[in-house]
C-alpha cells in the first residue's frame, strides 16, 4: 500500500495520516527534509504494532505498547521516507499518535491544529467549526451576540415588513372599528324601533283602537250608564240664502267612547215654542230664531247644546274652499244652478271619490231631486259635513284660524276659539274613523218613536225624548187629487213647517180641479182656515163637513195647488 500522494504540482508529496469523523482520508504534505533523507527500512508489521517509536496500532486502544515477535522479511524499498507515525484508530498509543477527534494518548483531550492537518488542493477545505466554546467557569456554550447575523445585520426589507405589518395592523383595527360601529347602529336601531313600537301599541290600546282590545273597550264603553258620558254637542243650522229653507244637524263628540256622529234632524221633527204650542223645526229656526230653537231641542231631546253655529251657504263654500275642497261618494248628478242651457252638464256628478270645490259642495249639499224627501237633502249635507271634517286641521290653533278666516258673526255664546277647538276634536275623530253620521227617525206628525228614542236620542244624545203631548197640534189629513205624486211630499213639509202634524190619507183616483179644505167642529175652522192659508190656497176652500179618522182638519189638493205659491 503506497502511504504518500503525489498531487503532481511542483513534486510536493503527500501522505495518509488518517480519516476524519466523516470517514474521508486526511492527508499532511510531507517536509521537504524528509524527502531528501535516504529510505529506511521498515519490518512488516501485519498487526500494525511498531517496536520502534511511532505510532502503533492498538485495536484495543489498551494504550501499552506490544512487542510482538518481529517478522523478517525483507525490505520494502519505496522511495520513499518512512512514516513517523503509526495508525491507530482509537488513540491509544504511548507515542504521538494521530487523534481525528483531538485526543493524544499522552495529554488526554487537547484541541485540534488546523496546521497539521493538510488537504489536497482537489479536496474542499474544512468545515468550519461554528460550534460555540465552553467556557471554563460553567462549562456550558458561551454564545455571542456577532453569532446571530440578523441581530446585527438587519435586512434591507425590514423597514418594508414594519410598514406592511403596521398597515396590516392598522386596516385590521379599522374594520373591527367599523364592525363596532355597525354592531352599535343596529342595537341602536333596534332599541328605537322596540320603543316606537311599544308607544305604537300603548297608543293604540289607550285609544282603544287595538285589534281585538278595541272591540272590547267599546263594550265597556256602552256599560257606562248613558247619563255619565261626557258629550259636546252643538247645533248647525244651514241657510239656503238663495232658494230659501234650512236644514239643521247636531254634531255631538263623545269624549268618553271618543266617538263623533252627526245627528241629522229633519224639518218635520215637532216642537213645542214658548207658548206651548206645537211648532216644527224647520217653522221653530225661521221664527223664534236661534235660542228660541235651542231650548225646544233640549226639551224634546233631553240633551244640553252648547251653541248654535249658522252657516249660510256663502260661509260654507268658502270653507270648504279654505280647506282644499272634499272628496265624497255623490249619489246624484247636480245641475248646476246657474246654467241658462237646459241640457247642460251637471255641476256635480254621480260616482265615488267625487271631489268637490266651494261651489259644488253648497250645491250638492242643498239639492232636492223631484219627489224626493226632505231626509234625502239633509242626508247630502251631512256627507259635507263629515267631508270637511276629514279636511280640517285637528290642531286646535290652526282650526281656530279657519274660522275666524271666514269672518262670519258667531251667534253668541259661542266663540271663535271654542268653535274652532270643537271642530278641531271633530276632525281627529273624522280622520281615525272614529265618526258617523245617523238620522233622527221621526214619524208622520213629527214626533220621536222609542225606536228613535234608543238608538239615536238614548244613545247617542244621551238624552230621553219628550214629544209634544198629540193633542196640541192640529192634525192635517192630506188627500194628493192633483195628478203629481211629488205634491203630496211637497205639502207635507209645507205643513210640517208651519205646525201642523201631518196624516197621509193617499192618493185619490182621479184629478180634481179645485181644492177642498174642511173641519167638522168649529172650534176648528180658525184653524182649516190657518191650513188654507200655509198652503196658499184660498179661503174660500173652507168649508164644514166630514174629516178623516183622527184628524181635525182634511185636505184635497186639486189641480189649482201649486208648491211654490206656499208660505
Amino acid at each position: 500500500m503506497n502511504d504518500r500522494y503525489d498531487a503532481g504540482y511542483g513534486g510536493d508529496q503527500y501522505e495518509l495520516v488518517g480519516y476524519d469523523e466523516y470517514n474521508q482520508p486526511v492527508y499532511r504534505q510531507v517536509p521537504a527534509q524528509q524527502t531528501q533523507q535516504p529510505p529506511q527500512q521498515q519490518p512488516y508489521d501485519p498487526y500494525g504494532q511498531q517496536q520502534q517509536q511511532g505510532y502503533a496500532y492498538d485495536p484495543y486502544g489498551t494504550g501499552a505498547q506490544q512487542q510482538p515477535p518481529s517478522y523478517d522479511t525483507g525490505t520494502y524499498d519505496t522511495g520513499q521516507q518512512a512514516p513517523q507515525s503509526g495508525y491507530d484508530p482509537y488513540a491509544t498509543g504511548t507515542t504521538t499518535a494521530y487523534d481525528p477527534y483531538g485526543q493524544t494518548a499522552t495529554s488526554g483531550q487537547q484541541p485540534r491544529v488546523a496546521e497539521q492537518t493538510a488537504y489536497i488542493p482537489q479536496q474542499g477545505g474544512p468545515a468550519e467549526d461554528t460550534e460555540a466554546p465552553k467556557t471554563p467557569e460553567t462549562g456550558e456554550r458561551d454564545y455571542r451576540t456577532e453569532q446571530f447575523a440578523f441581530v446585527e445585520e438587519p435586512t434591507d426589507d425590514s423597514e418594508d415588513v414594519i410598514d406592511w405589518l403596521n398597515f396590516t395592523e392598522n386596516r385590521t383595527e379599522r374594520r373591527e372599528e367599523a364592525k363596532r360601529r355597525a354592531r352599535g347602529r343596529m342595537v341602536a336601531l333596534v332599541v328605537v324601533l322596540a320603543l316606537v313600537a311599544s308607544g305604537g301599541v300603548g297608543y293604540l290600546w289607550y285609544a282603544g283602537k287595538l285589534p281585538g282590545v278595541s272591540s272590547s273597550a267599546a263594550k265597556s264603553g256602552t256599560t257606562t250608564a248613558a247619563g255619565a258620558q261626557n258629550r259636546d254637542v252643538i247645533v248647525v243650522h244651514l241657510h239656503n240664502t238663495s232658494k230659501g229653507g234650512t236644514s239643521s244637524v247636531l254634531l255631538v263628540d263623545n269624549t268618553t267612547l271618543k266617538q263623533g256622529t252627526t245627528v241629522l234632524l229633519p224639518n218635520s221633527l215637532a216642537l213645542t215654542d214658548d207658548d206651548g204650542n206645537t211648532t216644527t223645526l224647520a217653522k221653530s229656526v225661521g221664527d223664534d230664531g236661534t235660542s228660541g230653537t235651542v231650548d225646544q231641542l233640549n226639551t224634546v231631546l233631553g240633551t244640553d247644546i252648547e251653541g248654535t253655529w249658522r252657516l249660510d251657504t256663502p260661509y260654507l263654500q268658502n270653507l270648504v274652499d279654505l280647506v282644499g275642497n272634499i272628496d265624497l261618494d255623490t249619489n246624484a248628478d247636480v245641475p248646476d244652478p246657474a246654467a241658462t242651457k237646459k241640457n247642460a252638464a251637471p255641476l256635480v256628478h254621480k260616482g265615488k271619490d267625487q271631489t268637490l270645490s266651494g261651489k259644488m259642495a253648497v250645491a250638492y249639499a242643498t239639492y232636492r231631486a223631484s219627489g224626493e224627501a226632505q231626509n234625502a237633502q239633509l242626508e247630502r249635507f251631512g256627507q259635507v259635513m263629515q267631508g270637511v271634517l276629514r279636511q280640517l286641521t285637528s290642531d286646535p290653533t290652526a282650526a281656530t284660524t279657519t274660522v275666524q278666516t271666514l269672518a262670519q258673526i258667531l251667534d253668541p255664546p259661542l266663540t271663535d276659539k271654542d268653535l274652532g277647538t270643537f271642530l278641531a276634536k271633530l276632525a281627529d275623530l273624522a280622520k281615525s274613523g272614529d265618526y258617523k253620521t245617523a238620522l233622527l227617525p221621526v214619524q208622520n206628525d213629527g214626533t220621536l218613536t222609542a225606536q228613535a228614542s234608543a238608538s239615536v236620542v238614548k244613545d247617542i244624545l244621551g238624552g230621553t225624548a219628550k214629544s209634544p203631548d198629540e193633542g196640541s197640534a192640529v192634525r192635517v189629513a192630506v188627500q194628493n187629487a192633483t195628478g203629481v205624486k211629488d205634491d203630496t211630499e211637497k205639502a207635507r213639509v209645507v205643513l210640517l213647517n208651519g205646525g201642523f202634524t201631518f196624516l197621509e190619507a193617499g192618493t185619490a183616483s182621479g184629478t180634481s180641479a179645485t181644492s177642498k179644505i174642511t173641519y167638522s167642529d168649529a172650534a176648528d175652522k180658525e184653524n182649516a182656515t190657518e191650513v188654507a192659508k200655509t198652503l196658499g190656497l184660498p179661503t174660500s176652500t173652507v168649508t164644514k163637513g166630514t174629516v178623516s179618522a183622527n184628524a181635525d182638519v182634511s185636505v184635497i189638493l186639486g189641480t189649482d195647488y201649486k208648491p211654490s205659491s206656499a208660505s
